[in-house]
């Protein structure tokens, strides 16, 4: 019998109802939710992430959940840091004796966990950057690969990535103390898929709550407390048009309908991202995600018994 704890995944595109899904696995197993969102780790950042708190309380029960309100607004958060803060979350979950469930739509951050990413964090380094000023964005890509497996195109996008890219790695060979190292786990994933047409009416319907809930009163006060806004513009889709917006280039309407397709066009990411997941080694159990949510959980609580 194999002792390492056992990981169970819920991931899959935005609106699909992932949470709710992984709330009810973790009240029946005794579970304790993980995370895996870029941006709710921010405090304060509530409906323009998406953070549903009130689906981790169900049956009369709040589950226990990780890596949300973590951070505040305008710090800087990345996989490096994620995984820095999984690994605890995890162990301690473990050691409590309970189920960890890991539950999200960050592709870069599950991905990293699954396959166990090597990051380290590094500082800047002036005169190693001066260093690659000779060579052409291909000689680095080339000598970025051949040392470490290239995870992900987005190193490479740009060359102010590539450059950051191998600084970490330089670092990194020199410190290898400076390396994420995850506890050995057992993997089962699930990936919750619905119809296209589905997941359009599900993310308009759900664009159109957040609105009314005061999504715009949540940037502009973000914005209040002194967030400025190329920063908060980084943040994701929502607080980038809704930051547009409040400063007078673009219309309400012109927010809803460039907002709407821009999120449409992030779920058709997401699972562009999981599919390469599946093509890179990570086996995926899909699950129809139009069945009710007791469904859905006696399916994972089946599989993971």
């Amino acid at each position: 019998m194999n002792s390492q704890p056992l990981l169970i995944t819920i991931l899959g595109p935005t609106a699909t109802g992932k949470t709710a899904l992984a709330a009810e696995v973790a009240y029946r197993l005794g579970g304790e939710v993980i995370s895996a969102d870029s941006r709710q780790v921010f405090r304060g950042m509530d409906i323009g992430t998406g953070k549903d708190l009130a689906d981790y309380h169900l049956h009369g029960v709040d589950i226990p959940y990780h890596l949300i309100d973590i951070c505040q607004p305008g710090e800087e958060y990345n996989a490096y840091r994620f995984l820095n803060d999984f690994i605890p979350a995890f162990n301690g979950i473990v050691e409590r004796g309970r189920q960890p469930i890991l539950c999200g739509g960050t592709g870069l951050y599950i991905d990293a966990v699954l396959r166990e990413y090597q990051l380290s964090d590094a500082p800047v380094n002036p005169d190693y950057r001066r260093s690659l000023e000779p060579y052409s964005d291909e000689e680095l890509t080339a000598r970025l690969a051949s040392m470490v497996k290239l995870h992900n195109h987005t190193d490479t996008e740009t060359r102010d990535r590539l450059v950051r890219a191998l600084e970490i790695q330089e670092f990194a060979c020199r410190h290898p103390e400076a390396y994420t190292h995850l506890p050995a786990m057992r993997h089962r994933v699930f990936g919750l898929l619905l119809p296209r047409q589905e997941v359009i009416d599900r993310i308009e319907r759900r664009l159109r709550m957040r609105m009314e809930e005061g999504m715009t009163l949540e940037v502009q006060r973000l914005l209040d407390e002194g967030i400025s806004p190329e920063r908060l513009m980084r943040y994701g889709l929502e607080y980038r048009h809704v930051t547009r917006h409040l400063l007078g280039q673009c219309t309400q309407e012109e927010l809803f309908r460039d907002l709407f397709t821009d999120i449409r066009r992030f779920a058709k990411r997401q699972m562009t991202w999981f599919r390469r997941m599946e093509r890179n080694g990570v086996e995926i159990c899909w699950i129809d995600g139009l069945l009710p949510v007791a469904d859905k959980a006696d399916i994972i609580v089946g599989a993971t018994a």
